[in-house]
């Protein structure tokens, strides 16, 4: 290598070095301030080691439960949840380690996911019996959670519930796993890559669900869900089901994030709808 070669290496070196601190500094102070503007807007309940946050709004039975897809956390269902507050009481929450909820200093386990749940719902004192409704990789949760607690469940709506057979033929798309150190330097903010679907979601949730989408925490434990996917969708597969329990499906025609479209979550509304019309009809 010539000299004027190590040069110019040691220059793009040094260049480099200055971007990445340039890019965690910057992804750091706009953590600290999205930290203070967007306040978690339900509360915080005990399970176990940590504690989860849990937003209800509305009355009347039953109690319907929002599990959100792979990346997603209760701000994504703002669309659904408004909406089907005029009638009911709504319940959206955030898994271990993603939103506002806290990380438990147990390795993150799947498996607990329905067991927390169950644990959140109970300590809010929210009244069973639950329709439960999941997005994606949240359809696959709130299975498991029919499964465990079939006493507990009115019914199920699966939106895109994802399949083993789309594993199979390589159907299911992964996020990229460097996307948590991506967002640690900036890049995700920057580039918009994760939040380019929230201009349609109302008010204050658009700032909070474009917050998440580019924070580390909340990346890095969502990686850890879409690393086990496969597993998790085995178990909900396996999951034995009451005969009588009412379950309703539906799947997207597109790509776009289901909850951050507005027809789309019109149609996931009244599919809703129409289940907590059935339950009520015949409880």
């Amino acid at each position: 290598m010539t000299p004027h070669s190590r040069r110019l290496l040691k220059v793009c070196a040094s260049a480099l070095f200055v971007l990445l601190l340039a890019g965690v500094t910057y992804q750091g102070v706009a953590t600290a301030l999205e930290r203070r503007t967007f306040k978690y807007p339900g509360r915080l309940v005990p399970v176990g080691d940590h504690q989860l946050h849990i937003y209800c709004i509305g009355t009347g039975t039953p109690t319907t439960v929002l599990e959100a897809p792979a990346l997603g956390f209760s701000g994504s269902w703002s669309l659904v949840q408004n909406e089907l507050a005029k009638d009911v009481r709504v319940c959206a929450y955030d898994r271990a380690g993603l939103g506002w909820s806290e990380a438990s200093e147990r390795p993150f386990n799947p498996r607990r996911i329905p067991e927390e749940l169950e644990a959140l719902l109970l300590g809010a004192g929210e009244t069973a019996p639950y329709l439960l409704v999941g997005d994606g990789l949240g359809a696959a949760y709130v299975t498991e959670f029919a499964g465990l607690y079939p006493v507990e469940a009115a019914g199920l709506v699966l939106l895109d519930a994802p399949q083993r057979a789309e594993f199979a033929s390589g159907a299911v798309v992964r996020r990229p796993s460097p996307s948590p150190w991506l967002a640690r330097i900036g890049v995700l903010r920057v580039a918009r890559l994760f939040s380019g679907d929230t201009a349609a979601l109302p008010g204050p949730p658009t700032g909070a669900v474009r917050a998440f989408s580019t924070r580390p925490d909340h990346l890095t434990r969502a990686a850890q869900e879409i690393r086990q996917l496969d597993a998790i969708v085995a178990r909900a597969a396996a999951t034995t089901l009451p005969a009588e329990l009412p379950v309703r499906r539906f799947e997207s025609p597109d790509a776009r994030p289901l909850l951050a479209a507005p027809a789309q979550a019109d149609q996931v509304t009244r599919l809703v709808q129409e289940a907590i019309r059935d339950f009520r009809a015949h409880p």
